[in-house]
C-alpha cells in the first residue's frame, strides 16, 4: 500500500492536533466538524438516466441507489466491475468460485426490487480507475447524466476525480453520499474508525487539491 507524502501526513497530524490541543471544546468542536464536512459534497438529486454505485459504496450505496430509484430519479442502476486480486486469483485456481462485490450488489438490488442493473468494466481497482471507465462507459451508452453514490468521506475527491477525468465530456456528474454508512462528519473523532477515516481521507484530499488545484 502507497505512503502518502510526509508533508500531506504532516499538515493532517497538525489540523487534527489543533484541535484536541484547544481549550475550549465549542470551538475545538467547529474544528473538527468543518475537517470532516469539508470531505463531504452532496450535489443534489434531478433525474438521470443511472444512478451508480461507486465500489466504496457497498451496502450502503446499493440502498441509497434503489431509494433513489424508488423516487423516480432513475430507472437503471449501474455497478462497477470488481476485478480479482491476487488472493481471488488463488481461489479460483484452487477450485474456488469468485464472488465478487459486482455481484453481491446485483443480488442486493434484485432482492430489493430493482432489476435493470448494469455493470461497468473495470480492469483495475481505485477512484482514478474507476472514474476512467465511468467515462469510457457513458461515451459509449451515450449516458447524459448519472448520480454517482458514493462513501460521504470519499464523495468530495470522488467528484475532483470525476470532473477532471470526464472534462470536455457532455455527460452530467452528480455524487451523492450514502445516507447509510458509518461515517458522522459532524461526530468522527468519537471513535476510533471514524478518526481512521477522516485522517486518512484528508491526507488524499490533500494531496489531490496540491495536485491538481483546478479540478
Amino acid at each position: 500500500m502507497a505512503r502518502w507524502p510526509r508533508w500531506a501526513r504532516f499538515l493532517t497530524g497538525i489540523v487534527v492536533a489543533a484541535a484536541v490541543v484547544v481549550g475550549t471544546p465549542a470551538i475545538r468542536q467547529s474544528i473538527l466538524q468543518a475537517a470532516g464536512r469539508a470531505l463531504v459534497v452532496d450535489d443534489g438529486v434531478e433525474p438521470v438516466d443511472t444512478v451508480v454505485v461507486a465500489a466504496d459504496a457497498a451496502g450502503a450505496g446499493v440502498l441509497e441507489a434503489v431509494d433513489l430509484v424508488q423516487r423516480g430519479v432513475a430507472t437503471r442502476v449501474a455497478v462497477f466491475a470488481d476485478p480479482p486480486d491476487a488472493a481471488d486469483r488463488e481461489f479460483i485456481r484452487r477450485g474456488v468460485p469468485y464472488d465478487d462485490a459486482a455481484a453481491r450488489s446485483a443480488r442486493q438490488f434484485r432482492s430489493l426490487g430493482v432489476t435493470a442493473i448494469e455493470h461497468i468494466p473495470r480492469s483495475v481497482a481505485g477512484t482514478e480507475a474507476e472514474a476512467r471507465a465511468l467515462r469510457d462507459w457513458c461515451k459509449a451508452q451515450p449516458v447524459r447524466a448519472v448520480i454517482v453514490v458514493t462513501m460521504p468521506d470519499h464523495s468530495r475527491r470522488w467528484r475532483r476525480i470525476a470532473h477532471r477525468t470526464m472534462y470536455r465530456q457532455h455527460t452530467r456528474v452528480l455524487v451523492r453520499p450514502a445516507h447509510y454508512s458509518p461515517f458522522d462528519p459532524d461526530r468522527w473523532w468519537e471513535s476510533r474508525d471514524g478518526v481512521r477515516t477522516a485522517v486518512m481521507e484528508l491526507e488524499k484530499l490533500l494531496v489531490d487539491v496540491v495536485r491538481h488545484p483546478i479540478s
